[in-house]
């Protein structure tokens, strides 16, 4: 018997006579033992993951009417109603919210104290029964906590729906880009099948980015109590990752039916839904730190020449870009060039083609931390 529910979850008010709500899709009838979550649009001006969604959706409808859908499957298709509506001068932006400028995919709520607070006198020797318990304090714990604008009540009501599931994937793109994962390192190897299986030619791991993005806020506090608790089990039990489906260009059906039919057989493989997956494919490239991403950037403004195309590998010394700049008084400057100081691979680049001082052009993975990178390692 089919199982598929959509609801809504109506978002508090901010503007008088306003409304705004999350609509979301549910597979399972409830008693699974095993939860995955997964949403697009969080950056509402990506449009990948939306058609991802499109098309993951009728998969999961064929598998729930044939009665394979074994996990409670939670699909928030358009993450962010709040950036959805950001329409400016025919360009929908949605990366930030217009109110205090703060990325939508930044600064999520962190409540691993508040839980450790809560468990530090509960926790047992068994694994399973402490996974249990702190879902239950996350969830007693979450309701406690405030959200003072529109921006912070959607994160709030994002984490609630996502935070107590096994596997949490949010849809992203970058601008002009290679397929990548941003995840946790106590992730990996775990998690290289997700990898391998979106043929993703790089993930990039931290413990800690620096800025709690979603999938951080999901999964890190699993590794944070293991730290605060080293005399008891606390596994990692919650996979999240960030997948970066091309650029934002990169929308197509046959692009979107891959990456759909990708995460599926990903689900398949893990056994949330029934049925034998395809033979896994090999992992492109291992995982390399977030901490070794090398931020080209310009010195000079003008326009930009990209020598270099995201998934071309790249040495010390290679020329990934040059800014042209038409009013410049000599032949030296009107040509600056940009060359990268590592071994790696050309991740993205920017879509535009102008340049600003101190303006990211392009990110290039190498695979050794950088020195100087500072705590925030992700790009506004």
């Amino acid at each position: 018997m089919p199982t598929k529910t959509v609801e809504k979850i109506a978002l508090p008010a901010n503007s008088m006579g306003t409304e705004r709500s999350l609509s979301l899709i549910r597979y399972g009838n409830g008693t699974e033992s095993l939860k995955v979550y997964i949403q697009a649009g969080l950056h509402a001006d990506e449009a990948p993951g939306y058609l991802v969604m499109h098309h993951l959706i009728k998969l999961l409808d064929n598998a729930d009417q044939s009665g394979a859908v074994q996990a409670n499957i939670v699909l928030v298709p358009v993450a962010n109603p709040v950036g959805a509506d950001q329409w400016q001068e025919e360009v929908l932006r949605g990366r930030f919210d217009t109110f205090n400028n703060t990325n939508f995919n930044r600064k999520h709520l962190d409540i691993t104290q508040l839980v450790a607070e809560r468990i530090k006198d509960q926790l047992t020797d068994a694994a399973d029964e402490n996974k249990t318990l702190i879902r239950r304090a996350i969830s007693e714990v979450l309701p406690t906590v405030s959200a003072e604008d529109e921006s912070a009540q959607l994160k709030h009501a994002l984490l609630s729906l996502a935070v107590d599931a096994d596997i949490v994937l949010d849809l992203h793109c970058d601008y002009q880009a290679i397929t990548h994962v941003y995840m946790g390192t106590p992730l990996w190897p775990d998690a290289q099948d997700l990898s391998a299986q979106l043929g993703a030619q790089a993930t990039l791991l931290a413990r800690v980015s620096g800025d709690n993005p979603f999938d951080e806020a999901c999964s890190r506090i699993w590794w944070e109590l293991a730290e605060k608790f080293l005399d008891r089990p606390i596994p990692c039990a919650c996979l999240a990752a960030t997948l970066e489906l091309r650029g934002i260009a990169d929308v197509s059906h046959e692009l979107a039916a891959q990456d759909a039919q990708n995460i599926y057989d990903f689900l398949q493989r893990r056994g949330l839904i029934a049925g034998e997956a395809p033979v896994l494919p090999d992992l492109l490239n291992d995982a390399t730190p977030l901490r070794g991403v090398e931020h080209i950037k310009a010195a000079t403004p003008g326009v930009v020449v990209f020598h270099k195309s995201p998934g071309d590998a790249v040495k010390p010394g290679d020329l990934i870009a040059e800014i042209v700049n038409p009013l410049a008084t000599s032949d030296k400057a009107a040509v600056t060039p940009l060359k990268t100081d590592i071994e790696g691979i050309v991740i993205s680049i920017n879509v535009d083609r102008f340049a600003r001082p101190g303006r990211i052009l392009s990110k290039v993975a190498g695979t050794e931390p950088l020195k100087g990178k500072g705590e925030t390692l992700l790009t506004a």
